[in-house]
């Protein structure tokens, strides 16, 4: 009788516990998903996945099987709307708003970023910024939900910390794109244009898309305009490339931990010998097959820390408190 009552004490202590986490952890959700502490957060379970591309670029390998501990992710890009509430709170000013060294090349003097325009490729343009993203001319009005670009690595962190966030790992990213998908080529299967119809915001679906046209500029769209990934993050490939926490090196794959990859200690040097480089990942409305895919949820991009582009923004993730 003793032994039963003791049991039955622990089952029941037990219980108690496990619904207190588990409401503990649903209002953690709700605090999460409130729009002023920065949008919807999805939660990723911990697990395995393999990372990088066998017939992948170099630096996407060799394949490795890493794991991750589970962590929220934002469900879709930072949007224009929310960097705007950040930008009010805080005062920040972007690095494509601040005036350029003296030392900087002579068509880079003003302050400005890069845009891409479909007969001229990228061009520095100076006035671009987040408020203006293709230049002085163009704005955000209407665009608020489109995910904001021009910010650099630096403003995206300085967001993060903001809403009380971070940016994702490396290998956090990769995991949240494949959607328990492994070793597909893209983040929703095996094929580009499943059933012909495309998946994604990127450079070859401009056309159907219905912008890009001759003469037109290239452009994000609003977030969420393609089905989510199977964990319910959207916009995982093409749009915004997004950048994540980590440095960059091109043989990390061959060194780094498999468990909770950090990322390097330091970045490769910039193709200039400038500022180490840092990891941007899920390409955009600019890439196609012929620059490197990085629609690909293996593919790898990098760029100084100060880069600001007309298809560079970001997402957050956040820890399990």
């Amino acid at each position: 009788m003793v032994f039963f009552f003791s049991w039955f004490a622990l089952a029941t202590l037990w219980v108690l516990n496990d619904a207190r986490r588990i409401k503990r952890e649903k209002e953690q959700l709700r605090a999460l998903n409130n729009p002023e502490a920065g949008g919807e957060m999805v939660w990723l379970p911990a697990g395995r996945f393999t990372m990088g591309a066998m017939d992948g670029a170099p630096e996407e390998q060799p394949l490795r099987d890493v794991k991750v501990t589970g962590f929220f992710m934002d469900k879709t890009e930072v949007t224009n709307e929310q960097f705007a509430k950040f930008v009010a709170a805080t005062g920040q000013v972007t690095a494509a708003e601040w005036t350029p060294e003296a030392s900087a090349p002579e068509d880079r003097r003003e302050a400005g970023g890069m845009v891409f325009r479909p007969q001229l490729g990228w061009r520095y343009v100076p006035g671009a910024n987040w408020r203006h993203p293709e230049g002085p001319e163009s704005d955000i009005v209407g665009r608020e939900n489109a995910p904001v670009v021009q910010v650099s690595w630096e403003d995206a962190a300085a967001y993060a910390r903001w809403a009380g966030k971070r940016l994702p790992t490396e290998a956090e990213w990769e995991y949240a794109a494949r959607g328990g998908i492994m070793h597909a080529a893209y983040v929703w299967g095996t094929q580009l244009q499943p059933g012909g119809r495309w998946q994604a915001n990127i450079y070859p679906a401009r056309e159907q898309l219905g912008h890009g046209g001759e003469g037109g500029l290239t452009r994000r769209l609003p977030v969420g305009s393609f089905p989510p990934n199977n964990y319910g993050l959207a916009d995982m490939a093409g749009n915004a490339a997004e950048w994540c926490a980590d440095w960059y090196r091109a043989d990390y794959y061959k060194k780094g931990p498999r468990a909770n990859p950090p990322g390097p200690e330091s970045g490769e040097a910039a193709e200039d010998g400038g500022a180490g480089l840092r990891v941007a990942r899920g390409g955009s409305f600019v890439s196609s097959e012929t620059n490197g895919a990085g629609y690909r949820p293996a593919a790898r991009q990098k760029a100084v820390p100060s880069h600001a582009a007309s298809d560079l923004g970001f997402r957050c993730a956040r820890s399990k408190p």
